[in-house]
């Protein structure tokens, strides 16, 4: 196995309402997506999301339903220390619940948001973070 992640994908409660949330945030949604599988290009890495039922079918599960912590986070790496409040308010006004606000630390500065269906997301910065051709894709 390659040492490589190709796709992210999460189980939502609404489609629909997710994928609103995600373009809201400036994620264009890819051209071959579908009302059952919203695919966003996170520029090399693709992010999907489908009903939880489906994909707790298609993982043979016998059900769809989890609660708690999931031991898991989506992180977003903002380009300037002032970003980070910015994404989390901006993410809280589109329906998101801040879980831990923008928060200094050793590294940098930090906080959590959790999307529309509780999956949780950092967002953060430090000095050392740099991509080759990084866009700042949510405004």
């Amino acid at each position: 196995m390659r040492q490589r992640l190709n796709l992210i994908l999460l189980g939502v409660s609404d489609i629909a309402k997710s994928t609103a949330f995600y373009e809201a945030l400036g994620w264009p949604k890819a051209e071959s997506s579908h009302a059952e599988f919203v695919k966003f290009d996170l520029g090399g890495i693709v992010m999907a999301i489908q009903s939880r039922e489906a994909f707790a079918i298609d993982a043979n599960f016998a059900t769809a339903e989890g609660s708690g912590f999931s031991g898991m986070a989506l992180a977003y790496i903002a380009r300037s220390p002032e970003d980070v409040p910015r994404v989390l308010d901006k993410a809280a006004s589109l329906g998101a619940t801040i879980v831990k606000p923008a928060t200094k630390n050793a590294w940098g500065i930090a906080g959590y948001f959790r999307d529309l269906d509780g999956h949780l997301f950092e967002v953060i910065y430090e000095d050392g973070w740099v991509f080759d051709g990084f866009d700042d894709l949510i405004v």
